[in-house]
């Protein structure tokens, strides 16, 4: 049996002046990649304009605290470049985070009524209380009250087969194309190495508009 050797990568994000430590787990037996990633489709959860200048795919795990510190600088590029960008985002859980699958899962379910963009946001902000849960069932059904979606629906589609073979589907083209860690981003079909923080990310951006 493959056994999965885990690193750790320090990772320093700048948040409003603020410097926050993070510790990023990486998967290093993946397959050797070219570093591209396949082209958004209809089938990726998007936002920002339907006619980009530039294209940023996002691999994420909603589990990952480092995702949760980028959350805020990735909306904050969409709220300034949104008009003139396209972003995507994939999952990729993370096999040593338990709840990650269901946390998904959960932004799938509300994103098939229009509020997957709001369940991610919530699941990194309320990250904490669900992530050490033996079973998150009852708390991700507590967003979904909490944002007034249809309960019923939302238990119905957190069964659906198709949810998770949406979540590893994401995860198999994250693998494809050499993911290793959350986040990882892409801009343009290539591998971003993870900016330290909002100046660096809209400066990338912008270099890409620039081209």
């Amino acid at each position: 049996m493959n056994k999965f050797i885990f690193g750790v990568i320090a990772l320093v994000v700048i948040l409003g002046g603020g410097v926050v430590y993070l510790a990023r787990t990486t998967r290093p037996n993946v397959p050797p990649s070219d570093g591209t990633v396949t082209a958004i489709s209809a089938g990726d959860w998007r936002r920002g304009t339907t006619t980009p200048q530039v294209v940023l795919v996002e691999y994420g795990d909603f589990q990952c605290p480092a995702c949760r510190a980028y959350q805020p600088l990735v909306n904050q590029l969409m709220n300034e470049f949104g008009d003139r960008i396209e972003m995507a985002y994939r999952h990729f859980p993370l096999p040593q985070h338990r709840n990650a699958k269901a946390a998904a899962a959960a932004a799938e379910a509300a994103g098939r009524q229009g509020k997957f963009w709001e369940m991610s946001d919530m699941l990194y902000e309320k990250q904490d209380e669900w992530s050490s849960e033996a079973n998150p069932e009852n708390r991700l059904r507590g967003y979904a009250a909490a944002m007034n979606l249809d309960l019923s629906q939302f238990q119905k589609d957190l069964n659906d087969p198709a949810i998770m073979q949406k979540i590893e589907s994401d995860a198999r083209s994250g693998t494809t194309a050499g993911v290793n860690s959350t986040p990882t981003f892409f801009l343009n079909g290539k591998a971003l190495a993870n900016p330290p923080g909002y100046p660096a990310f809209k400066q990338a951006i912008e270099n890409a508009l620039s081209q």
